[in-house]
């Protein structure tokens, strides 16, 4: 989200900031749909964070504006905020500079209520998104004895062979009709494909946008397809119900 202080006003009028002037604020990690935390904003906070694309909250506690980060450094980066059907609730969906938890938890929602434990999978968007912050923060900091760090070393040609490479297995698996097999080569070539991807010096939330943006054309080239032209509607009124083909 590029900061804008033009928007701002109108942005402030569409939402219903009730009796005490709150709403509470829902702050989603843009890349992984992780839930990160639940705070409060007013006008003013809101109004900041449009203007600044970081995210600013109202501390009930201590009745006044807070930035997120502006002690400990984790700001949390807005990619853009939306409103819920009523008008009454906002989405940061943000960048996390760190953790979101005063705990050092990434998330405010690490404690599970007892009772209610499932085997939930847990889906492509935030496994992902945790592939991407591992990968980058291993080319960051290029640990001893990492294996993302021998695929830097060697480069992005390297890379890029070991990505031809699973490819190829995951086709072998898929062949074989080895279901065990294919998951596993089908990881591995995710895996080295976002470390190819990261070595560009891009992330795999720049291949989601291609993806996304394609889905958008797709609907929109059906939807105009689907529509009646004015030349098949006026071949249409020239036939009219009576007439025979």
């Amino acid at each position: 989200m590029k900061p804008d202080p033009r928007s701002s006003v109108d942005a402030l009028d569409a939402i219903d900031w009730g009796e005490d002037g709150l709403v509470p604020v829902v702050a989603q990690d843009a890349s992984s749909g992780d839930v990160l935390m639940l705070a409060y904003a007013d006008r003013e906070a809101l109004q900041r964070t449009l203007e600044s694309a970081q995210a600013h909250y109202h501390s009930r506690s201590r009745a006044r504006l807070w930035h997120k980060g502006a002690t400990s450094g984790n700001v949390q980066h807005v990619r853009e905020v939306r409103y819920d059907c009523d008008a009454d609730a906002l989405l940061y969906r943000v960048e996390p500079a760190g953790p979101a938890c005063h705990t050092g938890e990434r998330s405010c929602f690490f404690r599970l209520l007892p009772g209610t434990e499932g085997d939930a999978t847990p889906g492509i968007g935030p496994t992902m998104g945790l592939l991407q912050r591992v990968v980058e923060q291993r080319l960051r900091e290029l640990p001893e004895g990492s294996y993302v760090r021998r695929l830097h070393d060697r480069g992005v040609g390297y890379a890029g062979q070991k990505v031809v490479e699973e490819a190829g297995e995951v086709v072998v698996a898929a062949l074989q009709g080895d279901d065990d097999a294919f998951l596993a080569e089908a990881a591995d070539l995710l895996f080295h494909l976002s470390v190819l991807v990261a070595l560009r010096g891009q992330r795999l939330d720049a291949v989601a946008a291609v993806l996304s943006e394609r889905h958008r054309e797709r609907v929109s080239e059906s939807s105009e397809s689907s529509e009646p032209s004015e030349s098949s509607e006026q071949a249409a009124r020239l036939s009219g119900p009576d007439r025979q083909g």
